[in-house]
């Protein structure tokens, strides 16, 4: 248990930053790229500043993604120790990932009056595709966790490794995909609330409005095209993971054809509070409207997930992810009429809103992938309890510890965004470091 929840606590704050790492550095190329094509002096101002608040998540997010490493084989040696030859080649170019960001980073921060405008807008592009290729790779890992492959297990013994099919499988690129879209989301929604909010507070310039509409327009494309990615991903599902399926759709027992289930319990074996729908739940899940979705009572106990958690987990997913689509679609119907939603105070406390759902929703998915595959870590493989050190009641003051240091690094992350975001109302667009090195004008 000390273990489970140490690793829920560093994979689930860390997990906002990593989509930060992934699609930040795109939305801040595109607004980079406007200002130099359109000479919009707003525009590189808002490139410039967003740097800056990347670099602190950054920061943080390196601390976290560092402890991560450590815990795989202080918390689970038993994964590591017998399956480290099949993980190690995502592990190591998730490693030299991270070190090629944090260099074009370093350049990108510092080139600022120091590079041509058409090459340094260019130092954000090998930020962006090795964010994707670092989290690509641990996903890869997670996809091989639900499905493995690439190796041969012969008497406990792990021969035959095939990394590269570990790295590249379909499994893995769907689940990436899908990964990668909702980190769009996060982010987009997520700087986008943020001006939101500004506006709220009359705040209504130029500034704030393309500061809003920018992000908000990567958010968008990610809303409506999450619900189809996601589809994709869940097909075979019933196939490889049967019982995550069956407590996906709390489905106690096997329905030809199965009703959509929304809500709901199972409590003594009872599904209590849930609304049907009729057919649906075949035709969503199976692509069939008389498929049956496989229940739990073709599954041992002993292999089942905690349902409950899965299944809240999952319909939170997708009942934020069905309205955030809604959303947006809505906003951009009443734009294209004529109407400018910014102008509706209910509109901007909902896209405030949007921010905090979206991780929300984002965290949910990761719940229900996660807890859904129990009781396996490696699905069919090797059992959670198998893979986990021997040394519990150390792990409980790890635990303690790590939750301290997580909120401390919250606070501080906390503090320093809002410090800079002060000093820039009050006029202080340069914040310069003091220790960068004196700018000098360089002719573009």
């Amino acid at each position: 248990m000390p273990a489970r929840q140490q690793m829920a606590l560093s994979l689930g704050w860390h997990i906002i930053l990593a989509c930060f790492g992934v699609a930040f550095p795109a939305i801040i190329f595109v607004m980079h790229l406007r200002g130099i094509r359109r000479e919009d002096p707003v525009a590189l101002e808002l490139a410039r500043r967003w740097a800056k608040v990347s670099a602190v998540l950054f920061a943080i997010g390196a601390v976290s993604g560092t402890v991560l490493s450590f815990e795989m084989g202080l918390l689970w040696p038993g994964l590591m120790g017998t399956y480290g030859d099949v993980l190690g080649l995502p592990f190591a170019f998730e490693g030299l990932a991270f070190f090629v960001e944090a260099i074009f980073l370093g350049i990108y921060l510092y080139g600022w009056g120091r590079m041509p405008a058409r090459r340094h807008v260019l130092m954000v592009l090998p930020m962006a595709v090795t964010g994707i290729i670092g989290a690509y790779c641990v996903v890869a890992v997670n996809a091989w966790m639900n499905v493995p492959r690439g190796f041969r297990l012969v008497d406990g013994e792990v021969t035959d490794v095939q990394p590269w099919t570990v790295l590249f499988n379909q499994h893995a690129f769907l689940q990436f995909a899908h990964m990668w879209v909702g980190a769009y989301m996060v982010v987009g929604f997520s700087i986008a609330g943020v001006y939101a909010v500004g506006m709220l507070r009359g705040r209504r310039d130029r500034h704030h409005r393309l500061g809003f509409i920018v992000p908000f327009v990567f958010a968008s494309v990610a809303a409506l095209t999450q619900p189809f990615v996601g589809h994709v991903l869940g097909f075979g599902l019933d196939e490889r993971q049967p019982a995550k399926l069956a407590a996906f759709e709390l489905a106690e027992t096997t329905e030809s054809p199965s009703p959509l289930r929304l809500g709901g319990v199972i409590v003594d074996g009872e599904v209590r509070g849930a609304i049907d729908i009729p057919v649906l739940g075949s035709l969503i899940a199976m692509n069939s409207p008389t498929a049956p979705v496989p229940g739990l009572d073709t599954i041992p106990e002993d292999e089942q997930p905690p349902v409950n958690l899965t299944h809240l987990a999952f319909q939170t997913m997708i009942g934020i992810g069905t309205l955030l689509a809604a959303g947006v679609a809505w906003f951009w119907f009443q734009r294209r009429r004529g109407r400018d939603l910014l102008e509706r105070r209910w509109f901007l406390r909902a896209a405030a809103a949007a921010g905090p759902l979206a991780a929300i929703a984002l965290e949910s998915g990761w719940i229900a992938t996660e807890v859904g595959r129990q009781p396996w870590i490696v699905h069919g493989v090797m059992r959670t309890p198998e893979a986990v050190g021997d040394h519990t009641s150390a792990l409980w003051w790890l635990l303690g510890i790590s939750t301290v240091i997580y909120a401390a690094m919250t606070a501080g992350a906390v503090v320093v965004l809002r410090s800079m975001a002060r000093r820039w109302r009050a006029g202080e667009s340069d914040l310069p470091s003091p220790y960068a090195p004196p700018v000098e004008e360089v002719r573009q």
